[in-house]
């Protein structure tokens, strides 16, 4: 389904009427069981708050709103396998690709945090709340490492590393081209262009973005590069890069091509590989590491012929 959003106002004949059987009589084109799937997820908003609840008698004159996103109707849960790291303080893990990491209008359940939420709950005591903070974001086409701090006295610390720039983030791409010099730095003032709602380079006005970067493989159609962001501004990396001339491959938002050679490439290729910072209780130093998914992997190893 593409991404797009419905509104409905329920009449005097509607009231009373179940919300899924009402969204299946005002929407021909989808059917009651995909509309349920929506409501579950979160996709249904009644007077401007979400419910999902499919058996919710609509009232007359509420306002009934239905948002849909091209992602998969059956919620995205989190297994052990996608676990990195934990302790009684914090957790790290792999976000695969496709999934959005916090709510959005379209969905709750099978976002990152929602995912995450029922994988720490705890079924002996199903009253309390996971203790849950989350200090990153990353793009729902993006993969990689992300960290959560699941316990009250992690959680100003880990705040604070990631606020104070005291993480070392390390990022790879797929790019088009090969970037010179070798090894370098983008540096801009960032700011969201109204007409596009897209990221862009501004002379005043914007936030600061610093990227550093360094081709680890390069060739003439793509390069493999690894990004070190000191900033964390959004879309800093694909930004910084298009405007480059060397767009990320599959992010055809800011220019990237959907192809490398004979290769389809299916998102964005861009993976947060690695994350170092000090423990917030314990102070050890923490590396955390998560390798490409496959569908990366698979790309780098064609660049690499």
């Amino acid at each position: 389904m593409a991404k797009s959003r419905y509104l409905f106002f329920p009449d005097h004949d509607d009231a009373g009427t179940r919300l899924d059987q009402f969204l299946f009589l005002s929407m021909k084109d989808l059917s009651r069981t995909v509309l349920r799937k929506v409501i579950d997820l979160g996709g249904v908003h009644v007077g401007g708050r979400r419910l999902r609840r499919c058996s919710y008698p609509v009232k007359k004159g509420e306002k009934v709103e239905v948002f849909l996103d091209s992602g998969p109707l059956d919620a995205f849960s989190l297994s052990e396998k996608d676990i990195v790291f934990r302790d009684p303080y914090l957790l790290a893990l792999a976000k695969p690709s496709g999934v959005e990491t916090q709510p959005t209008p379209a969905r709750y359940r099978g976002t990152l945090y929602e995912a995450l939420l029922r994988f720490l709950h705890n079924p002996y005591r199903p009253h309390d709340r996971p203790e849950l903070g989350m200090v990153q974001r990353l793009d729902r086409e993006t993969s990689g490492i992300m960290v959560f701090s699941i316990h009250p006295r992690a959680h100003r610390g880990l705040t604070g590393t990631f606020s104070e720039r005291r993480v070392h983030k390390v990022y790879l791409a797929l790019v088009a081209g090969c970037p010179e010099p070798k090894q370098g730095e983008f540096r801009s003032l960032l700011a969201r262009k109204r007409s596009t709602n897209l990221m862009t380079s501004v002379e005043k006005g914007g936030k600061e973005a610093i990227t550093r970067y360094r081709v680890v493989e390069g060739g003439a159609e793509a390069s493999l590069v690894e990004v070190e962001i000191l900033t964390g501004r959004s879309h800093q990396i694909r930004v910084h890069f298009a405007e480059a001339g060397h767009p990320i491959l599959g992010d055809t938002r800011y220019g990237g091509t959907r192809r490398l050679g004979e290769h389809e490439v299916p998102r964005q290729m861009l993976h947060a590989w690695r994350l170092d910072f000090r423990h917030p209780v314990g102070e050890e130093k923490l590396e955390l590491e998560a390798s490409p998914p496959e569908d990366m992997a698979r790309l780098m190893r064609a660049l690499g012929g």
